[in-house]
């Protein structure tokens, strides 16, 4: 597989994180377990929810829109596959911590957990791979 090929690859992986992010409000019952907390706090934690998702959707359109110019790994586009490296790194090491076995009660669930962290280790060393060579 060429450069070009793997940062296209690389891009969808987002798609299908933001399909099982999707998911998420509505297996963790989001409107009941949140609706305790002022309204500054729930506003705030839907918003840090947006940022990281249109983070996600901008890291897949733009890996989908511009493989080609990110395949040619110029300084800038390291930087930037060094970030999505980082970003994705930090999300997997948080998955080593966060306790979400109460709510991987279903098969499903539990293969979609590991197959979010297979994702999670991929992209990060994918866009570390661009970045660094």
């Amino acid at each position: 597989m060429d450069n070009v090929e793997l940062v296209r690859v690389l891009g969808v992986m987002h798609f299908s994180i933001l399909v099982a992010s999707s998911l998420v409000p509505f297996q963790l019952d989001w409107k009941k377990e949140l609706a305790g907390l002022p309204k500054l706090h729930y506003q705030m934690y839907l918003i840090y929810g947006g940022y990281v998702v249109l983070n996600i959707v901008a890291f897949g359109v733009l890996s989908v829109g511009f493989a080609s110019e990110i395949a040619a790994q110029t300084p800038f586009t390291r930087a930037f596959c060094g970030y999505i490296a980082v970003f994705w790194g930090i999300r997997l090491g948080l998955q080593a911590v966060m306790d979400a076995k109460p709510y991987l009660k279903r098969w499903w669930l539990r293969v979609g957990y590991h197959l979010l962290t297979l994702l999670f280790t991929l992209l990060t060393i994918g866009y570390g791979y661009l970045a660094c060579f």
